[in-house]
């Protein structure tokens, strides 16, 4: 292949024939069959050309990337820690370092003594392409630390124990979680989960410390391939909550943390469509379910029979409750009204007693932050919005009041006033009325570059928030939208269900309409846009570009989720079965097939012009395969009538979330940047 000329996968025709109809697929061969390990030269070469194609393209653009990456850099504190937060007799913090891509753990007693490093992700990543942090818990008794490392990017984390005193390294060893650690029965044994070969937690497991992991008990065992299991501690850590579910349904099991070979204690069977987690006070036990009403409500049983239950918060088509959290005199509900997060302090035996935390500024992202310990007089909150840096908070709860314990730094400078944010709401072509949070500088005129950001899956709301990054382009005179189109939770379980199964495609027209309604407003012009979205977000960015492609002038689909019939008719993928919830099942149902097929964007690529495009993917990523990337953008070359780029980049040693590294990852975001800028033709 010539570097003046974009490489051409080779067509090997692959038919499949489902409900009576044919598939044909030219481009099947670039799935490697000994995945996950991909082996096979062809495909390998491929994925090579078309990352030197990428190089070569995007060369002219190196002064670019390396000024948007030196400016991203200098608005984060390189040398930065968390607020120290108590638990037990430690305070712990985390720290950064300056120019270190990760961060080391600290602690130090409350009663006072020297700092002690308990964790060093630095010395841990050290020599490493990759490297993240999965799961860390300290014991209970604070003499043990268990954690556990990814190093390639399959998500498949070995765990390890040390003695945090001595630095000791335990023997114990275990490969292949995908879970919490959980310390129970005395802080000698740790409860976690296996990846099976298909990447499903079907299972949680009790290894005793100092015994072979092959005697490790298994506590419970999922037989439903669509389910996933995890394990957590009641907030008084009396309890180990075991839970498993898929998209709609879940189903809990309580066991002594002290005796974790106790008999488990059900609290409600598995009903589809019921989802409910817990917490545990004495003898009674709280749960927050859509049971009753799909927006959840908020019950409470005695422990020796759940079933039995008695409202506490009933469920409401204006409130949306997202969660609970207990404590030892008071307990704490997170919601959202009409997607606005709300925080509301509650007492036990005193219902009518609310007392609910109000925020400065009229559209923000509020919540929980980190509040290990049971008996507490404050609360530690997050706190953020489009124009604000992200803060922790300090409620104290008796006082009812907020102390600002920290602001996010932004070393290079940030002036808030000169920024305006938005809520707007745009109708639909269903006359539904779409949020829209849009951030811009107050003295860019209207009608210049905006770019639209979108997700719509899952129940996943995208929150308004604040970003350093993003005033890369806000500052270059684009206006910068978010979209909260069906699909996501924004606006309560509602309208998550109006995104999936049979109604999946309001997420893609949503997204249309919302960049429609920006046009006639005055906000930017068609072809002006650049639209971004990653995972289930690229399969967003690949259904619009496939409808509407006028609209855009750049689309950036990070690991995006394109093959979208073809992963819902395996079932032996990793997530398959799970995903049948979400999108429908395709295998045993016709119409769910028909559907799928009638919006999956690669099986609805076509001879038509396309927008400017850059696709990324992780050649180890176990949630969107690499070869979905891969074979949409073989699909686009063979078919689009244009001469517009089309860029593939595929990290070699990375996963599902790229590279890893708080500046590494930087890096990709200024090429995310710099190709937009240079297909919209913005200067700077």
């Amino acid at each position: 292949m010539s570097l003046t000329t974009p490489p051409v996968a080779a067509k090997r025709t692959h038919t499949a024939v489902h409900h009576g109809i044919t598939l044909t697929d030219d481009y099947a061969w670039l799935r490697d069959p000994g995945y996950p390990e991909v082996t096979d030269p062809a495909i390998l070469a491929h994925l090579e050309a078309e990352n030197a194609w990428f190089e070569a393209r995007m060369a002219p653009q190196k002064g670019r990337i390396d000024a948007l990456f030196t400016e991203m850099r200098a608005r984060i504190k390189e040398a930065d820690k968390s607020v120290p937060q108590k638990d037990g007799d430690w305070l712990y913090w985390i720290e950064f370092e300056e120019g270190a891509e990760y961060k080391k753990w600290w602690r130090r007693p409350v009663a006072g003594g020297p700092d002690e490093l308990i964790l060093d992700e630095v010395a841990l990543a050290a020599g490493k392409d990759y490297f993240r942090l999965g799961a860390i818990a300290v014991s209970n008794d604070g003499r043990l630390l268990a954690w556990s490392v990814d190093d390639n990017g399959s998500e498949r984390f070995t765990a390890r124990i040390k003695v945090i005193a001595t630095g000791e390294m335990l023997p114990d060893a275990i490969s292949g979680t995908l879970s919490s650690l959980v310390w129970v029965g005395d802080d000698k044994g740790i409860v976690y989960s296996l990846a099976n070969e298909q990447w499903r937690t079907d299972n949680a497991r009790l290894h005793w410390l100092g015994q072979p992991i092959s005697s490790d008990v298994e506590l419970y065992h999922e037989d439903d391939d669509g389910f996933r299991v995890g394990a957590s501690l009641s907030a008084n850590e009396e309890w180990l909550i075991i839970g498993t579910s898929d998209h709609e349904t879940s189903e809990i099991r309580l066991v002594p943390a002290a005796d974790p070979l106790a008999p488990p204690i059900l609290i409600w069977p598995r009903r589809t469509g019921v989802e409910y987690d817990v917490d545990v006070i004495e003898d009674i036990v709280f749960i927050h379910s859509n049971a009753t009403h799909e927006n959840f409500s908020i019950d409470f049983a005695p422990l020796a029979e759940p079933t039995l239950t008695a409202p506490l918060i009933a469920g409401s088509d204006a409130v949306y409750i997202t969660g609970f959290e207990l404590f030892e005199d008071f307990w704490v509900v997170e919601s959202r009204v009409r997607g606005l997060d709300q925080i509301e302090v509650r007492y036990y035996g005193e219902e009518d007693r609310i007392e609910p935390i109000v925020f400065p500024e009229a559209s923000y992202v509020a919540g929980l932050g980190d509040n290990p310990e049971w008996a507490v007089s404050t609360l530690r909150l997050s706190y953020e919005s489009m124009v604000s840096p992200a803060s922790v908070l300090e409620y104290d709860v008796a006082a009812r009041s907020l102390t600002t314990l920290k602001v996010q730094e932004i070393p290079s400078g940030y002036d808030a006033s000169l920024y305006a944010t938005e809520r707007r709401e745009v109708a639909a072509r269903d006359g539904t009325l779409i949020p829209v949070s849009v951030v811009y500088r107050k003295d860019c005129a209207a009608g210049g570059p905006l770019h639209l950001y979108g997700y719509g899956a899952y129940g996943i709301a995208i929150d308004p928030g604040f970003s350093t990054t993003r005033l890369s382009l806000v500052d270059r005179g684009f206006a910068y939208a978010i979209a909260h189109v069906r699909g996501g939770d924004d606006l309560g379980r509602a309208w998550y269900k109006a995104g999936k199964l049979e109604r999946r495609c309001n997420t893609f027209t949503d997204f249309v309409d919302v960049a429609r309604g920006l046009i006639e407003r005055g906000y930017t012009a068609a072809g002006r846009i650049s639209i971004s979205g990653g995972s289930a977000g690229g399969e967003l960015m690949g259904a619009v570009i496939n409808s509407d492609p006028e609209l855009w002038g750049a689309v950036v689909a990070h690991v995006p989720f394109v093959d979208v019939l073809a992963t819902m008719l395996d079932p032996t993928l990793p997530l398959t079965p799970g995903e049948w919830p979400e999108w429908g099942n395709p295998i045993e149902d016709k119409a769910a097939f028909e559907l799928i097929r009638s919006y999956s964007p690669y099986d609805q690529v076509k001879a038509q012009a396309y927008p400017p495009l850059l696709v990324t993917a992780g050649l180890n990523d176990p949630r969107v395969t690499y070869w979905e990337p891969a074979k949409w953008v073989a699909r686009l070359r063979e078919l689009k009538t244009d001469t517009g780029e089309l860029l593939l980049k595929t990290n070699m040693g990375a996963g599902h979330g790229g590279k890893s590294g708080r500046f590494e990852s930087l890096k990709e975001t200024a090429e995310e940047f710099a190709f937009i800028l240079w297909q919209l033709g913005v200067q700077g």
